[in-house]
C-alpha cells in the first residue's frame, strides 16, 4: 500500500506496480489535476475536478490507443510486403 496526497487529501492506493510505475502514474495525476485547475479558470470543488482529470487522461488514453492500432496496422502491412518480395526473391 501507498498513500500519496493530492488537493491536501490522502489516499491509499494498494498496488503491486513497481514502485518506478507508482511514481510515475501519481505525477501524471497531479500533474493533470494541477493543469485542469488552471485551466478552469476558477476554483472547482475537488470532486468535479477530478471528474475533469479523469476525462483529459481517459482522452489520451483513447488517443493514444488508437494511434497504437494504427501503428501496428502499418507495420503489418509493411511485413506482409516484405514476406512477399523476401518470397518473390527465392
Amino acid at each position: 500500500m501507498v498513500t500519496f496526497k493530492v488537493l491536501g487529501q490522502e489516499y491509499p492506493l494498494y498496488t503491486d506496480a513497481p514502485e518506478k510505475d507508482v511514481q510515475e502514474i501519481l505525477s501524471l495525476v497531479k500533474t493533470q489535476l494541477e493543469d485542469a485547475g488552471q485551466a478552469s479558470q476558477h476554483v472547482l470543488p475537488a470532486n468535479k475536478l477530478g471528474i475533469l482529470t479523469s476525462l483529459n487522461i481517459a482522452g489520451k488514453y483513447v488517443k493514444l490507443k488508437r494511434e497504437h492500432e494504427e501503428y501496428k496496422h502499418r507495420v503489418e502491412e509493411q511485413i506482409s510486403l516484405l514476406s512477399e518480395k523476401i518470397e518473390k526473391n527465392f
